[in-house]
């Protein structure tokens, strides 16, 4: 029998509501939305706009990116 504990089974939920966020504001953007690993809060989603360039500390702890849908070529 496996037996997944209650930290893993929040981490996995952290993850994968971050992935969500991330799907749902990459609609709207032009940016990609990353997921990134923070050792304080978990999983978080971080828009590429937001970071000009992004920090390498940042790049180092992406697990997760979707890229922006939105596009101004026709």
């Amino acid at each position: 029998m496996h037996t997944i504990s209650n930290t893993a089974q929040t981490d996995n939920a952290a993850y994968f509501a971050a992935c969500t966020r991330a799907q749902h504001r990459a609609r709207s953007s032009y940016f990609t939305q990353y997921v990134i690993m923070d050792r304080e809060f978990g999983y978080i989603a971080v828009d590429e706009g937001d970071y000009s360039p992004m920090p390498m500390e940042m790049i180092d702890r992406v697990v997760y990116a979707v890229t922006g849908k939105l596009d101004d070529e026709f």
